[in-house]
Order: C-alpha cells, then sequence, then structure tokens
C-alpha cells in the first residue's frame, strides 16, 4: 500500500510539472485515486479508478474517468478520456462566467454566479478544480446535495455547458446587438 501511495505522490507532482511545458498546453489535476475491487469466483480482483480535470485554463476543460490495474496506467488512461471530452466555454474580461448557472447530475447540484473582479474561486472540492483548470478567475459556486467527487464535477461540467454569450442569444431569438 506504501507503494501506491509513493505511485500517487509522484503523480501529483508531475501532473504539477507538465502545467508549463510548451508540448502539450493542458494542464492535468488529479481529483482522485480509489482502489477498486471486483469480486470474481477466484477472489477479489483489484484494480485503481482515477478521476483526471484537464484543460487550458483558457475557456477549455474536461473530466476523464478510467480505470486499470496499476496507479500510472489509470492515470494515463483518464487523462485521454478527458481529452476526448474537452468542452469550450465562454469567458468574460473578468475571468468570470457571463451569468447564474446551474448544474445537475444524479443527485449533485451546482450553483454557480459570476462574482466581481479580484474575489477569486469560491467554491470547494472537485468544484474548484474543474474552475481553476477551465481558467475561471472570480466565481462563487455552491454544491447542494451530494458530495460525490465525480457526480459534483460532472455536475459542474454540466452548468459550464449551459453557459451562453450575448451574441448567441441574440443570434437565437433574430435580434441585433444594438
Amino acid at each position: 500500500m506504501t507503494t501506491d501511495l509513493k505511485q500517487v505522490n509522484k503523480i501529483k507532482k508531475n501532473s504539477r510539472s507538465n502545467e508549463n511545458t510548451n508540448d502539450s498546453k493542458l494542464v492535468e489535476r488529479l481529483i482522485k485515486i480509489s482502489r477498486v475491487s471486483k469480486v470474481t469466483k477466484g477472489g477479489k480482483k483489484l484494480s485503481f479508478r482515477a478521476i483526471v480535470v484537464i484543460g487550458n485554463e483558457n475557456g477549455q476543460v474536461g473530466i476523464g474517468v478510467a480505470k486499470a490495474d496499476d496507479v500510472v496506467n489509470a492515470f494515463k488512461k483518464a487523462k485521454t478520456d478527458g481529452k476526448k471530452n474537452l468542452i469550450k466555454i465562454p469567458l468574460t474580461k473578468t475571468l468570470s462566467i457571463p451569468h447564474n448557472v446551474v448544474g445537475n447530475f444524479g443527485a449533485c447540484k451546482i450553483i454557480m454566479r459570476p462574482s466581481m473582479e479580484g474575489s477569486g474561486v469560491i467554491a470547494g472540492g472537485a468544484v474548484r478544480t474543474v474552475l481553476e483548470v477551465a481558467g475561471i478567475k472570480n466565481v462563487i459556486a455552491k454544491q447542494l446535495g451530494s458530495d460525490n467527487l465525480l457526480n459534483n464535477a460532472r455536475a459542474s461540467i454540466s452548468a459550464l455547458k449551459n453557459l451562453t454569450t450575448f451574441s448567441e442569444v441574440s443570434k437565437k431569438r433574430d435580434l441585433s446587438l444594438k
């Protein structure tokens, strides 16, 4: 078990050090690694599940979840899964969200509100990680319901998907921007 903890710490250090590399501008942050087991006829089969948030800190973010027999492979697979699930979100000039938004996933509910410049990210847990990797600097978020890390991260992605800009709304309603 101590080797597992060493591998997790090594991955956390590597994910922070990869943030500034030029070849990939994507930042990955580990939310959780959990040891899961499958009970079979021959006994228990242990594996690891990794939850990773990946984004470019400029309006793109995605979540990856994967399982593997060891921690390193689970992290790598979750990272590639996160790259497949990237979404683009609109940001304001103050690096906030354009309007209030609510996201749901399972028993989790996330409420996000834009805040003043300089207030920072006021959120907790997986929601904070998702918002920071997305590049949002000024926002207030509250998570209601379940405290499951994966469901909270997915609910925050659901909320960010619901964001629209003023120009998109005016285009849908066939209005001029004046």
